[in-house]
């Protein structure tokens, strides 16, 4: 791979230029927001959910995984449609079907029925995720730009970490309804928002490749369902198995079709640039590994310590709520200091953190002994997440922007997929949820693997090429 010049990109439009910072944060922060908070919101309010609609496990896994499988697989495919039809019409297109889908999730008195409304939900929300990115790129000026990815990070990261909290409160303290409810409104306020403060804009193609969005929508949906029914199904199942496979297959075939499309919807030239590529590696490497993780330790203080779900999301916040402080700053020392010091120091305080919070876990230890460990890991979190978006949006020309925004979403959502299947693998393979002990004794041995993929991401983010100041 060879290393290229970071591009410039491209200003911003001169009516953009009028219109306020905090206008443009909200108009892509909102929608960007509650998405975020629905792929979490709804794991506290299962067992709530469970009772009120007689739902079975197997739907308790749908009412998540209806979400996570069209939201992973469509990721890429809608950006590359809106670089087509117009970034902020499909923006507000997935708003708007987010919104309603919220609706009918909230009106489902049978489990099928928020099942479905979940898949579409998911729908709309891989128009917005990647969109987002995009059209604040476009709509503040290059000076201020590092600036408002590291608060978009910080907004993204408030999601993440309220989310639990969010589900356990309302479960609790309201009806589970209610946590689909709150989005009507929310999303109403967001297509307003983003018709009176964003404009429109394109890629650089205006042609679709329907063929190359087939074969990419159904190749990560097959990749994706295979790993997260391969550890309840089995790995040698022959529907895990024919899945992963022909995911495979249809992703070889669209990388095949790529090459030779006249207009393709992922130019496989954006991976000559050595940051492109090693962003994706990293951002594989640091999804599986973390989030990994926190799919095993949000469960720890209700499975070993008897917590209710308000109350275990509330212990996360050290760890998850520090993204949202620590993001802005790093968007703020992205010019100063470079991307790659900020990943590879981010990633490695990570680590340190996951390390440490496996070595501190036992059925009795205290909270406080874990604080630490969870602001370390948040901090590291935070320094990543604008840095990672920053190289991701840099590394390629203006007009590929969308595109890079949705391929680099997608890595992420598929290493979230392998990271959880993976390490409840090695959970499995070491304990259970027969009691506190069983557990602990799976949780660590995960973790740990946990920890160390995501060491492997701060070397994979030595890769990025250093800091080049700009020549006054």
């Amino acid at each position: 791979m060879t290393t290229t010049a970071t591009p410039p990109v491209a200003a911003a439009p001169s009516s953009a230029r009028t219109r306020s910072l905090a206008a443009v944060l909200l108009a892509v922060g909102v929608p960007m927001f509650m998405v975020t908070l629905d792929n979490l919101v709804v794991t506290t309010a299962l067992p709530v959910i469970k009772t009120e609609l007689g739902a079975s496990l197997t739907d308790l896994s749908w009412f998540v995984n209806a979400y996570t499988l069209p939201f992973a697989a469509l990721l890429l495919t809608a950006a590359a449609v809106g670089d087509r039809i117009g970034r902020r019409r499909l923006f507000v297109a997935g708003i708007a079907l987010f919104t309603l889908a919220s609706a009918a999730c909230a009106l489902a008195t049978e489990p099928w029925m928020l099942t479905a409304a979940r898949a579409v939900q998911g729908i709309g929300g891989a128009a917005v995720m990647p969109l987002s990115l995009t059209l604040l790129a476009a709509a503040v000026p290059e000076k201020m730009r590092n600036a408002a990815i590291g608060i978009w990070g910080g907004i993204s990261g408030l999601g993440v970490a309220v989310g639990p909290v969010v589900g356990g409160a309302v479960a609790q303290g309201l009806h589970w309804t209610w946590i689909f409810w709150l989005n009507v409104p929310i999303g109403v306020v967001a297509i307003v928002l983003v018709r009176l403060v964003l404009n429109e804009s394109h890629g650089g193609a205006r042609k679709l490749d329907p063929i190359g969005l087939v074969l990419v929508s159904l190749g990560m949906l097959g990749l994706i369902w295979g790993v997260v029914h391969g550890q309840d199904d089995g790995w040698t199942s022959l529907s895990v198995l024919g899945t992963l496979i022909a995911g495979g297959a249809l992703l070889a075939a669209f990388i095949g079709w790529e090459r030779k499309a006249p207009a393709p919807m992922l130019p496989l030239r954006l991976f000559r640039s050595r940051a492109f590529t090693s962003v994706n590696i990293m951002a594989f490497l640091f999804s599986a590994g973390v989030f990994g993780s926190v799919f095993l330790l949000a469960q720890f203080f209700q499975v070993v310590q008897g917590y209710g779900p308000f109350g275990s999301g509330i212990r996360t916040l050290p760890w998850t709520a520090a993204p949202m402080v620590v993001a802005p700053i790093a968007g703020l020392l992205v010019g100063r200091v470079g991307s790659r010091v900020l990943i590879v120091l981010g990633q490695a305080l990570l680590a340190l953190g996951l390390l440490w919070v496996a070595l501190e876990t036992t059925v009795g230890v205290g909270f406080g002994s874990l604080v630490p460990a969870f602001v370390l890991a948040g901090i590291g979190m935070g320094l990543t997440f604008a840095p990672m978006s920053t190289v991701a949006l840099n590394s390629v020309d203006p007009a590929s922007q969308g595109v890079a925004s949705g391929t680099v979403n997608t890595v992420r959502e598929f290493g979230v997929a392998v990271g959880v299947a993976a390490l409840a693998s090695v959970f499995a393979s070491q304990g259970s949820y027969a009691n506190p002990q069983s557990y602990v004794d799976g949780v660590v041995p995960a973790v740990l693997v946990g920890a160390a993929v995501v060491a492997a991401a701060a070397l994979s983010a030595l890769l990025l090429p250093g800091h080049r100041r700009k020549a006054i």
